[in-house]
């Protein structure tokens, strides 16, 4: 097959861990990459944020990146896209010219807006099937954030116009297929394929990073309030009271590197908030690291915590797995599904630090209880979340399209496209 992904904000080459880059960006390339070694020809379509940016860069085998002018050639936060949609649906289509690819897959709504538009021009003379990945869904930030909400309020009408118009959709988790339905989405033409891990890079095979206190306890992600960092925070005044006073919060994330941190504002409010709990000597702000640190630094972890306040997925449960690492994890989302309780790690509700500190009491005092868990997360990880596996579900999805009906159209009415 010849296809076409859109990722309008989130560049399969873009570093990681910026305001706007994260685990889409990690899925928009592994996924391509997997479905390239499956012999398929993939083409990534995304804005360019930086003037310096080449056309095409050819990123793999049978794998490449277009950078297309759509807005200004600067980054532009996510929620403020949507009026260069119309640009990069014509940057798409003139690319394909009178050779459109088999399918075209969408990764977040604003992306799904554009590739209906680049596969369904009256003049083109070809309907190309749309496959779309959500990622996220404003139904549910919206829930969880409220008035602290920054997505456009076209968002409301235009997001479900996606999901009814693409000829399939791919759900990453069995909650978002709740979300969905509710939306008035018909979940027939629905298929689940997750987020992937990188499996030769992500194992529990390889040295540990050094650390300073006797137990360890990770958080990795982007420093936004919706991740839950505070929480673990909150977590540690509890394990002390408990008997663990000698455990260190490692905090690896944000937009810099250790030093650049204190321009943060949420990295602020954390640090105050742990020299207000009496913790800050319990606390390490990390930063961003290279890549090839995190495994290491995963494998340094007695547990790892992922408390969001909701998550489409998650891919850093599947690292740590990856690594032998057992997972807290909030039971929201997608988390419910990549993380077994009892099994390959312990949920706990949602915005509950007693919770979260009872959990990691019960992992800290049981070495045999993590390993038990470690080893079973790597055996979960291995058995099901590998991209090759993932690049196969997929497929499947794709065939699907090509093979079914036409949708309805989707009204672009207020999209400023």
């Amino acid at each position: 097959m010849r296809i076409s992904m859109i990722s309008e904000h989130a560049s399969p080459l873009a570093a990681l861990g910026g305001v706007d880059a994260g685990g889409q960006n990690v899925h928009v390339a592994a996924l391509s990459a997997a479905l390239a070694r499956r012999g398929h020809h993939v083409t990534v379509y995304t804005r360019r944020d930086a003037t310096e940016l080449p056309a095409r860069v050819q990123a793999g085998p049978r794998f490449e990146v277009v950078h297309v002018d759509a807005g200004p050639a600067r980054h532009v936060p996510k929620d403020e896209l949507l009026p260069y949609m119309g640009e990069l649906a014509a940057g798409v289509a003139r690319d394909w010219g009178h050779r459109p690819p088999d399918v075209v897959h969408g990764h977040f709504w604003m992306s799904g807006l554009a590739a209906l538009d680049a596969a369904r021009r009256p003049d083109s003379g070809y309907r190309v099937p749309v496959i779309q990945t959500f990622h996220a869904l404003g139904t549910v930030k919206r829930r969880h954030q409220g008035a602290e909400d920054t997505s456009p309020e076209e968002r409301r009408w235009l997001e479900p116009g996606v999901g009814r118009s693409a000829d399939r959709i791919i759900a990453t988790c069995s909650d978002e297929v709740f979300e969905l339905k509710a939306m008035g989405i018909d979940t027939g033409k629905v298929s689940i394929a997750p987020c992937g891990v990188d499996l030769s890079f992500f194992s529990a095979d390889g040295p540990a990073a050094a650390r300073t206190r006797r137990q360890r306890i990770l958080s990795v992600g982007r420093l936004v309030p919706r991740k839950g960092v505070d929480l673990v925070i909150r977590a540690l005044p509890y394990l002390r009271e408990a008997g663990f006073d000698d455990v260190e919060l490692f905090i690896v994330g944000g937009g810099g590197d250790s030093g650049a941190l204190h321009a943060d504002p949420e990295v602020r409010r954390l640090l105050g908030l742990a020299d207000a709990l009496g913790v800050a000597d319990s606390v390490t702000l990390q930063g961003q690291v290279a890549r090839t640190e995190m495994p290491g630094i995963f494998r340094s972890a007695d547990a790892v915590v992922c408390a969001p306040w909701y998550e489409p997925f998650g891919i850093v449960p599947l690292e740590a797995m990856a690594c032998g690492v057992p997972v807290v994890a909030a039971a929201v989302g997608g988390l419910q599904d990549t993380v077994v309780d009892q099994a390959t790690g312990l949920h706990v509700p949602p915005r509950d630090p007693a919770a979260i500190a009872s959990a990691l009491a019960v992992l800290l005092a049981d070495p045999e209880l993590r390993s038990r868990l470690g080893t079973a997360g790597v055996q979960r990880a291995r058995t099901r979340y590998s991209w090759d596996r993932v690049a196969a579900e997929t497929e499947k999805a794709y065939q699907l399209a090509v093979a079914g009906a036409p949708a309805g159209a989707i009204s672009m009415e207020g999209a400023a496209l």
